[in-house]
């Protein structure tokens, strides 16, 4: 076999091809080999790489082809993620009104459509539902529910189906949440007794923190069946909450998934989650424990006695395990303590700004009480003025400003494609401002709500849907708005709130997992004399 017909790279020195060809002359099996791959391997991979060349294009044309949702512009490897910011929902509705109700964004190498009208929820949440019940699961968020295990966060099919089932009928339905009155009138009673402790010294009250107290005893009481405010099961539940938000960056870009390692994401999941895990266990042992010493009270049963009494009782082939008891408590727990902690931080803020509002509340509640001792939960659904304003402030600062889900198919949507797999993002907030829908939207009007039936709480009407829509909407809304209307009519009813030295109402932002104060609410709480 004849070197002089071997192509010599020129770039070595004269030395260096003498050597080369000494060593092929030694070695022909290497220079038959060589030859051979150049012969026979490599003409064999022109085909492939020719045919992976023309389907990437064709993917890529197809792409193109396709009537895909408005998009911004994207830059290399993180696409549209610095452009969403902090505050996403404010960001996510600036670039809808530069882009359309409709937004096709590029978070690294996930597609996610920003929804940002009522008709274009309508469209997701209602027309075309079962395509969109998913939520699209994180492995962080995996990790913290038990694998998915949970009702807020799991992705929807069979077991979803049959928890949610046992959820609404045996934990939330009217008589369950009426089962529970005695406990929200008693913590509420407690609350107005710390208010008026500082009345006489014309102390400051933290209302931020007051309310948090309030709607985590209540939320305790329900669910685990006594109180837990220690400072390290504060700082547990809150370490949860910033975990449910944190960003990922392997999410968004799995070939970064080393960033959540070195900055300790992972490790902080496991952490939380062991912990969560270990303080429901010793909660769940406990109730246990009573229960076979002495028989649990109808009136004290929380929801993890009525949901060890079903895993009993259940015959239904459903594996309602421990794990699956933990996830239902601790998804409960932590969305109905911030929906009702945030919805009334907002409702007190709001009636500071707008005093004329607040007098308008109180004079509705002291003609109803009639200058009884307080509001009973029983008088709370002749309060129409009562619920307008509770309206007007989920509509201005809805629990949950977002809704996730994603697309389980390819599907149409007003006229674009959106493929399998896209995120879908509904910003909630955006549509309860929208200007199309209402007038003033910035203002505080809760009149808007008065002498109509167009707007529920259920989701009926996709203008107004702080508590979501449909199959996936929040089981939970009657306990909130119980709960919620109860504290704001009573605490307005006994006092006239200020702020301090005559400052003005900061509004600031801060979002976690829900939108609420950046700042605490700091406010003055005067008695009311019954005469007012």
């Amino acid at each position: 076999m004849e070197t002089s017909n071997l192509y010599i790279n020129p770039s070595l020195n004269s030395k260096q091809q003498i050597r080369f060809i000494k060593l092929l002359r030694t070695s022909p099996k290497m220079l038959f080999s060589m030859n051979l791959f150049a012969y026979f391997v490599v003409p064999s991979f022109i085909p492939i790489l020719v045919t992976i060349t023309y389907l990437k294009w064709l993917s890529s044309s197809s792409r193109t082809h396709k009537n895909l949702p408005p998009s911004p512009w994207k830059l290399p490897i993180i696409r549209n993620l610095h452009l969403v910011g902090k505050n996403y929902h404010r960001s996510l509705r600036k670039l809808a009104r530069k882009h359309g109700p409709l937004m096709l964004m590029h978070l690294g190498s996930v597609p996610v459509v920003v929804v940002s009208t009522a008709h274009a929820a309508q469209e997701i949440l209602k027309t075309n539902e079962l395509v969109f019940l998913d939520r699209g699961e994180s492995d962080i968020i995996r990790k913290i529910t038990y694998g998915g295990k949970d009702i807020a966060l799991s992705n929807y099919g069979e077991y979803w189906r049959q928890l949610r089932s046992i959820v609404v009928l045996h934990l939330l339905s009217n008589k369950s949440v009426q089962s529970f009155q005695q406990v929200r009138e008693e913590e509420m009673t407690l609350m107005i007794e710390k208010i008026q402790e500082t009345c006489g010294s014309n102390s400051v009250v933290n209302f931020t923190k007051l309310i948090l107290s309030f709607s985590n005893d209540v939320m305790c009481r329900v669910a685990l069946g006594r109180k837990y405010n220690g400072k390290k099961f504060n700082t547990m539940v809150e370490q949860f909450k910033q975990l449910v938000v944190a960003f990922s960056v392997g999410q968004y870009i799995p070939s970064l998934s080393w960033v959540d390692e070195l900055r300790g994401l992972h490790a902080r999941s496991q952490k939380i989650a062991k912990e969560f895990d270990e303080f429901l266990e010793g909660v769940i042992e406990e109730r246990l424990c009573i229960d076979t010493k002495e028989s649990v009270d109808h009136q004290d049963r929380s929801f993890i006695d009525i949901l060890l009494e079903k895993q009993k009782e259940d015959e239904s082939g459903f594996q309602f395990s421990r794990d699956t008891i933990k996830a239902v408590i601790l998804d409960i727990f932590v969305a109905a303590t911030d929906t009702t902690f945030t919805a009334l931080e907002w409702a007190f803020s709001e009636l500071l700004r707008n005093p004329l509002v607040m007098k308008t509340l109180q004079k509705e509640v002291n003609l109803l009480a009639q200058g009884k001792p307080k509001i009973n939960e029983g008088d709370i659904g002749k309060l129409e003025y009562l619920d307008a304003v509770l309206k007007e402030t989920m509509r201005l600062h809805a629990p949950a400003p977002i809704i996730p889900r994603a697309s389980s198919q390819d599907v149409q949507i007003m006229g674009y494609e959106i493929e399998t797999g896209t995120r879908i993002v509904i910003n909630v907030w955006a549509i309860g401002r929208d200007p199309a829908i209402w007038e003033e939207p910035e203002e505080f009007r809760p009149e808007r709500f008065l002498n109509t039936s167009s707007y529920d709480y259920k989701g009926s009407h996709f203008e107004f849907i702080p508590f979501g829509a449909g199959r996936r909407g929040c089981p939970g809304t009657q306990f909130a708005n119980t709960l919620i209307k109860l504290a704001l009519a009573n605490v307005v009813y006994k006092f006239d709130l200020a702020l301090p030295g005559g400052e003005n109402m900061d509004m600031s932002e801060s979002t976690a997992l829900t939108v609420h104060r950046l700042n605490h609410l700091l406010l003055v709480a005067t008695p009311r004399s019954k005469l007012n």
